[in-house]
């Protein structure tokens, strides 16, 4: 089991000033960071790659779409700006010695049709992600598609779609993560979700139902941790939350309130929870 913090609590592009953040991280006991991978150079994120060798942290990354790199758009032109987005993502996740990189990165956020996905998208989908699995193969990095709730995406909503995806898109690179947050919105059984879908996903998002400190609100933890020992489950457990200092963000995620005293506060408690209810 490894415990990582998602910095999208603090930044959404990773430079020097959040270096202390990542010291403070490591002393926390952490073993890893996800890093937000929405802009930069290989240059720049190899020097964030030295700060956390120094750290002797390890990391994942997160990464978006946007609806002029939509991969399932009707247009090919935007498809394919889509698989060179991806491609740039993973080659920067590289630079940073990333071994992982999720995301929603199926369609863009918050962008809907008035219907649920079609055909034809989902065969978009799974082309356009064919084409980065490969990539990401010859990069050494796994992707890990993330489904969200019906309110931020229409293409992609459940654990049970994420893995039809999966199988369509038929690649060792290719895989699906766990978000409880997302889960808890649209699943009828976390326990259920989790041991249908437990030969797909490879990566865990631990988020309260109100994205405030894991373990403070109504989601099913102790569900939620059961099955995934049930299922084997030994892989990152990564706490995301969002709060209010990114006007940005915190508008996309939809945060119109203090869910927390302190980010301090939440990868503190956060770490003590997941150890205290992760254990084998």
């Amino acid at each position: 089991m490894k415990v990582g913090m998602n910095l999208l609590l603090w930044t959404t592009h990773v430079t020097p000033e959040h270096f202390p953040i990542l010291a403070k991280l490591k002393e926390t006991g952490f073993d890893g960071v996800e890093i937000p991978v929405f802009e930069g150079d290989a240059q720049h994120y190899q020097t964030v790659r030295k700060e956390l060798d120094n750290l002797g942290l390890a990391c994942t990354t997160v990464t978006i779409v946007t609806p002029e790199a939509n991969p399932i758009s009707p247009d090919a032109s935007v498809r394919k700006a889509a698989i060179e987005r991806l491609k740039w993502a993973i080659d920067m996740t590289a630079a940073l010695g990333g071994e992982r990189m999720c995301g929603p990165y199926h369609s863009p956020l918050a962008v809907f049709s008035g219907s649920g996905p079609t055909d034809d998208e989902k065969k978009y989908a799974a082309d356009v992600l064919r084409a980065a699995a490969e990539h990401a193969q010859t990069a050494k990095v796994q992707l890990a598609i993330e489904y969200l709730n019906r309110f931020e995406c229409y293409f992609l909503t459940t654990a049970a779609d994420a893995k039809k995806l999966v199988q369509a898109v038929d690649h060792p690179s290719f895989r699906m993560m766990y978000d409880t947050f997302h889960a808890n919105i649209e699943e009828k059984s976390q326990r259920e979700a989790i041991k249908a879908t437990a030969d797909s996903f490879v990566h865990v998002h631990i988020s309260e139902n109100d994205r405030g400190t894991p373990g403070t609100g109504q989601v099913h933890w102790q569900e939620v941790f059961s099955a995934l020992k049930e299922v084997g489950y030994d892989d990152w457990y990564v706490i995301e939350a969002f709060g209010r200092a990114l006007p940005d963000l915190a508008a996309a995620t939809r945060v119109w309130r203090d869910l927390f005293p302190s980010a301090e506060e939440v990868y503190t408690r956060g770490l003590q929870f997941i150890k205290e209810n992760a254990k084998t």
